[in-house]
């Protein structure tokens, strides 16, 4: 095998252990807001995944996790995502109704 050759195997090498790696998909779930309650109110999900919390009530709800993230006041149908990527415990509530609270536990 020449050198040339050699640097081309190494490569092609290279490439197919970094290919399942790049090729796998980021999960996303979701959690919806409906008559005063985060539904589901605690989550398991992966590092890397993204949340979209969806408002189904008919009043105004907000997503926030103190220090991590907020979300603008959502309005019926409007939606917030974050994409979690450190591992750790996320507990968050609706700043304009705080007896709304969920949890999302990341591994």
């Amino acid at each position: 095998m020449s050198t040339i050759n050699r640097r081309d195997f190494g490569i092609a090498v290279a490439a197919a252990m970094l290919l399942p790696a790049t090729a796998a998909r980021a999960e996303t779930t979701e959690v919806h807001i409906d008559n005063f309650v985060f539904q589901p109110a605690q989550l398991d999900v992966k590092v890397g995944t993204t949340v979209t919390w969806t408002n189904r009530d008919d009043i105004p709800h907000t997503v926030v996790c103190a220090g991590k993230f907020r979300s603008k006041t959502m309005d019926t149908d409007d939606s917030f995502s974050f994409t979690f990527t450190a591992a750790g415990d996320y507990k968050y509530f609706c700043s304009l109704h705080p007896h709304m609270t969920g949890m999302i536990r990341v591994e």
